[in-house]
Protein backbone atom coordinates (compact mmCIF):
# COMPACT_ATOMS: atom_id res chain seq x y z
CA UNK A 1 0.00 0.00 0.00
CA UNK A 2 1.30 3.76 -0.69
CA UNK A 3 -0.31 6.83 1.20
CA UNK A 4 0.02 8.97 -1.13
CA UNK A 5 -0.93 12.14 0.82
CA UNK A 6 -0.36 12.64 4.48
CA UNK A 7 1.06 15.81 6.58
CA UNK A 8 3.53 13.96 8.81
CA UNK A 9 5.05 17.14 9.46
CA UNK A 10 1.59 18.26 11.81
CA UNK A 11 1.22 17.66 15.17
CA UNK A 12 0.45 14.72 16.20
CA UNK A 13 2.30 12.87 13.73
CA UNK A 14 5.61 14.93 13.61
CA UNK A 15 5.99 13.99 17.42
CA UNK A 16 5.56 10.28 17.15
CA UNK A 17 7.49 8.86 14.02
CA UNK A 18 8.79 6.03 15.31
CA UNK A 19 5.97 4.59 16.07
CA UNK A 20 3.62 5.90 13.15
CA UNK A 21 6.36 4.51 10.53
CA UNK A 22 6.30 1.26 12.37
CA UNK A 23 2.89 0.93 12.21
CA UNK A 24 2.53 1.53 8.51
CA UNK A 25 4.91 -0.86 7.76
CA UNK A 26 3.10 -3.47 9.59
CA UNK A 27 -0.20 -3.08 7.73
CA UNK A 28 1.64 -3.47 4.17
CA UNK A 29 2.30 0.47 3.18
CA UNK A 30 5.87 0.70 1.60
CA UNK A 31 5.72 4.36 0.65
CA UNK A 32 4.24 7.53 2.63
CA UNK A 33 3.94 10.62 0.58
CA UNK A 34 4.40 13.81 2.74
CA UNK A 35 2.68 17.05 1.43
CA UNK A 36 4.14 20.55 1.95
CA UNK A 37 1.66 23.21 2.32
CA UNK A 38 4.18 26.10 3.36
CA UNK A 39 8.14 27.18 3.38
CA UNK A 40 8.11 26.47 7.22
CA UNK A 41 6.45 23.56 6.94
CA UNK A 42 9.20 22.18 3.90
CA UNK A 43 12.10 22.77 6.10
CA UNK A 44 10.55 20.12 8.15
CA UNK A 45 9.90 18.03 5.49
CA UNK A 46 13.27 17.91 4.41
CA UNK A 47 14.05 16.41 7.39
CA UNK A 48 11.42 13.69 7.82
CA UNK A 49 11.87 12.81 4.52
CA UNK A 50 15.87 11.23 5.50
CA UNK A 51 14.02 9.01 8.57
CA UNK A 52 13.26 6.59 6.55
CA UNK A 53 13.36 5.01 2.76
CA UNK A 54 9.83 4.75 2.64
CA UNK A 55 9.21 8.33 3.50
CA UNK A 56 9.00 11.12 0.21
CA UNK A 57 8.17 14.87 -0.15
CA UNK A 58 6.70 17.60 -2.24
CA UNK A 59 7.57 21.07 -2.50
CA UNK A 60 4.55 23.45 -2.49
CA UNK A 61 2.23 26.22 -0.96
CA UNK A 62 -1.65 25.66 0.01
CA UNK A 63 -4.07 27.83 -1.51
CA UNK A 64 -5.05 28.81 2.48
CA UNK A 65 -1.05 30.35 2.37
CA UNK A 66 -1.30 31.99 -0.57
CA UNK A 67 -0.87 36.00 0.52
CA UNK A 68 1.48 35.12 3.12
CA UNK A 69 3.80 32.46 1.02
CA UNK A 70 4.40 34.09 -2.18
CA UNK A 71 6.06 31.23 -4.49
CA UNK A 72 7.13 31.22 -8.19
CA UNK A 73 8.49 28.87 -10.44
CA UNK A 74 12.14 29.77 -9.89
CA UNK A 75 11.52 28.61 -6.53
CA UNK A 76 9.51 25.77 -7.04
CA UNK A 77 12.08 24.57 -9.48
CA UNK A 78 15.19 25.42 -7.74
CA UNK A 79 13.95 23.65 -4.06
CA UNK A 80 12.57 20.35 -6.00
CA UNK A 81 15.85 19.87 -8.18
CA UNK A 82 18.07 19.98 -5.17
CA UNK A 83 16.33 16.93 -3.60
CA UNK A 84 15.65 13.75 -4.94
CA UNK A 85 12.87 12.27 -2.45
CA UNK A 86 11.24 15.30 -3.32
CA UNK A 87 8.90 14.10 -6.53
CA UNK A 88 5.83 16.37 -6.82
CA UNK A 89 4.39 19.63 -6.49
CA UNK A 90 2.03 21.15 -4.10
CA UNK A 91 -0.33 21.06 -2.57
CA UNK A 92 -1.44 23.65 -4.69
CA UNK A 93 -4.96 25.01 -5.86
CA UNK A 94 -7.86 26.61 -5.34
CA UNK A 95 -10.04 26.51 -2.22
CA UNK A 96 -13.23 29.24 -2.48
CA UNK A 97 -14.73 28.09 0.45
CA UNK A 98 -12.57 29.17 3.28
CA UNK A 99 -10.96 31.96 1.38
CA UNK A 100 -8.42 31.99 3.50
CA UNK A 101 -6.09 33.77 0.38
CA UNK A 102 -7.29 36.39 -2.24
CA UNK A 103 -8.96 34.35 -5.18
CA UNK A 104 -6.44 36.64 -7.37
CA UNK A 105 -3.68 35.03 -4.39
CA UNK A 106 -4.60 31.97 -4.79
CA UNK A 107 -5.35 31.99 -9.23
CA UNK A 108 -1.41 33.48 -9.46
CA UNK A 109 0.54 30.67 -7.09
CA UNK A 110 -1.44 28.20 -8.67
CA UNK A 111 -0.67 28.59 -12.27
CA UNK A 112 2.90 29.17 -10.84
CA UNK A 113 3.11 25.64 -9.84
CA UNK A 114 1.63 24.07 -12.86
CA UNK A 115 4.13 25.71 -14.86
CA UNK A 116 6.91 24.56 -12.60
CA UNK A 117 5.72 20.87 -12.56
CA UNK A 118 5.22 21.13 -16.42
CA UNK A 119 9.08 22.26 -16.45
CA UNK A 120 9.92 19.67 -13.48
CA UNK A 121 7.84 16.68 -15.28
CA UNK A 122 6.33 16.02 -11.64
CA UNK A 123 3.16 15.35 -10.81
CA UNK A 124 0.99 18.58 -9.53
CA UNK A 125 -0.93 17.72 -6.44
CA UNK A 126 -4.54 19.73 -6.61
CA UNK A 127 -6.42 20.71 -4.05
CA UNK A 128 -9.96 21.97 -4.97
CA UNK A 129 -13.13 23.17 -2.72
CA UNK A 130 -15.76 25.17 -3.91
CA UNK A 131 -13.76 25.96 -6.99
CA UNK A 132 -14.42 23.30 -9.68
CA UNK A 133 -15.14 25.62 -12.75
CA UNK A 134 -11.90 27.74 -11.84
CA UNK A 135 -10.07 24.39 -11.48
CA UNK A 136 -10.84 22.67 -14.07
CA UNK A 137 -10.58 26.05 -16.50
CA UNK A 138 -6.90 26.81 -15.56
CA UNK A 139 -5.84 23.47 -15.69
CA UNK A 140 -7.59 23.07 -19.00
CA UNK A 141 -5.17 25.96 -20.53
CA UNK A 142 -2.08 23.69 -20.03
CA UNK A 143 -3.95 20.07 -21.66
CA UNK A 144 -1.27 20.61 -24.40
CA UNK A 145 1.99 20.18 -22.12
CA UNK A 146 2.11 16.80 -20.29
CA UNK A 147 0.57 17.84 -16.86
CA UNK A 148 0.48 15.09 -14.52
CA UNK A 149 -2.49 16.15 -12.15
CA UNK A 150 -3.45 14.33 -8.96
CA UNK A 151 -7.10 15.59 -7.82
CA UNK A 152 -6.19 14.89 -3.54
CA UNK A 153 -9.03 13.86 -1.29
CA UNK A 154 -11.31 14.07 -4.13
CA UNK A 155 -14.64 14.64 -2.96
CA UNK A 156 -15.64 16.70 -6.71
CA UNK A 157 -19.05 16.19 -8.55
CA UNK A 158 -19.63 13.73 -11.48
CA UNK A 159 -19.35 16.19 -13.73
CA UNK A 160 -15.98 17.40 -12.19
CA UNK A 161 -14.38 14.01 -12.31
CA UNK A 162 -15.52 13.58 -15.73
CA UNK A 163 -13.80 16.80 -16.69
CA UNK A 164 -10.87 16.31 -15.19
CA UNK A 165 -10.86 12.71 -16.92
CA UNK A 166 -10.58 14.12 -19.89
CA UNK A 167 -7.16 16.29 -18.60
CA UNK A 168 -6.15 12.53 -17.76
CA UNK A 169 -5.86 13.30 -14.05
CA UNK A 170 -5.58 10.36 -11.29
CA UNK A 171 -7.69 10.87 -8.17
CA UNK A 172 -6.89 10.02 -4.53
CA UNK A 173 -9.43 8.93 -2.04
CA UNK A 174 -9.04 9.89 1.07
CA UNK A 175 -11.02 8.59 4.16
CA UNK A 176 -14.16 10.62 3.60
CA UNK A 177 -15.10 7.85 1.09
CA UNK A 178 -15.82 5.83 4.06
CA UNK A 179 -17.93 8.52 5.76
CA UNK A 180 -22.40 7.40 6.23
CA UNK A 181 -23.28 10.22 3.85
CA UNK A 182 -20.35 10.20 0.80
CA UNK A 183 -23.32 7.48 -1.00
CA UNK A 184 -22.68 10.71 -4.04
CA UNK A 185 -19.22 10.83 -3.51
CA UNK A 186 -18.77 6.79 -3.51
CA UNK A 187 -21.03 6.33 -6.89
CA UNK A 188 -18.19 9.25 -8.17
CA UNK A 189 -15.26 6.67 -7.38
CA UNK A 190 -17.60 3.81 -8.54
CA UNK A 191 -17.45 5.43 -12.24
CA UNK A 192 -13.48 6.29 -11.99
CA UNK A 193 -11.61 3.95 -13.92
CA UNK A 194 -9.47 1.82 -11.95
CA UNK A 195 -6.28 2.77 -13.72
CA UNK A 196 -6.87 6.19 -12.25
CA UNK A 197 -7.26 5.82 -8.71
CA UNK A 198 -4.73 6.27 -5.65
CA UNK A 199 -5.79 6.31 -1.59
CA UNK A 200 -4.68 8.48 0.87
CA UNK A 201 -5.31 9.16 3.96
CA UNK A 202 -4.36 13.31 4.52
CA UNK A 203 -3.30 12.40 8.04
CA UNK A 204 -4.06 13.80 11.20
CA UNK A 205 -7.17 14.86 9.45
CA UNK A 206 -10.14 12.94 8.33
CA UNK A 207 -9.88 9.33 9.74
CA UNK A 208 -12.03 7.13 8.08
CA UNK A 209 -14.35 4.59 9.70
CA UNK A 210 -13.94 2.88 11.88
CA UNK A 211 -11.10 5.24 13.20
CA UNK A 212 -13.12 8.78 13.03
CA UNK A 213 -13.10 10.98 16.26
CA UNK A 214 -8.82 9.81 16.11
CA UNK A 215 -5.85 11.56 15.03
CA UNK A 216 -5.90 9.91 11.29
CA UNK A 217 -2.88 8.10 10.70
CA UNK A 218 -1.22 6.67 7.73
CA UNK A 219 -1.21 3.24 9.41
CA UNK A 220 -5.49 3.76 8.80
CA UNK A 221 -5.11 3.82 4.82
CA UNK A 222 -6.68 0.17 5.14
CA UNK A 223 -9.34 1.46 5.76
CA UNK A 224 -10.26 3.48 2.90
CA UNK A 225 -8.65 0.50 0.88
CA UNK A 226 -11.72 -1.47 2.03
CA UNK A 227 -13.87 0.60 1.51
CA UNK A 228 -12.67 1.59 -2.09
CA UNK A 229 -12.61 -1.90 -3.24
CA UNK A 230 -15.82 -2.79 -2.26
CA UNK A 231 -17.14 0.01 -4.01
CA UNK A 232 -15.21 -0.92 -6.96
CA UNK A 233 -16.33 -4.84 -6.43
CA UNK A 234 -12.64 -6.08 -6.37
CA UNK A 235 -10.95 -7.76 -3.99
CA UNK A 236 -8.40 -5.78 -1.39
CA UNK A 237 -5.40 -7.25 -2.22
CA UNK A 238 -6.50 -6.48 -6.34
CA UNK A 239 -7.17 -2.68 -5.44
CA UNK A 240 -3.66 -2.93 -3.43
CA UNK A 241 -1.65 -3.89 -6.66
CA UNK A 242 -3.41 -1.23 -8.80
CA UNK A 243 -3.48 1.84 -6.66
CA UNK A 244 0.72 1.33 -5.90
CA UNK A 245 1.11 0.36 -9.72
CA UNK A 246 -0.83 3.92 -10.55
CA UNK A 247 1.43 6.03 -7.66
CA UNK A 248 4.41 4.27 -9.30
CA UNK A 249 3.37 5.60 -12.49
CA UNK A 250 2.29 8.43 -11.99
CA UNK A 251 5.77 9.81 -9.55
CA UNK A 252 8.24 7.53 -12.23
Amino acid sequence: MIDSHCHLDHDPLINNLEEIISRSKAVGINKILTICTTYKSYKNILKIIKKDPIIFGTFGIHPHEADKDKINCEKIIEEISKEEKVIGVGETGLDFYYNNSDKKAQIESFSNHIESAIKLKVPLIVHSRNAELETFEILKKYSSKNLKILMHCFTGSLNFAHKMLDLNAYFSASGIITFKNSTELQNTFKSIPLDKLLVETDSPFLAPVPMRGKKNEPSFIKYTLNKLSEIKGITNNELDTITTSNFNYLFK
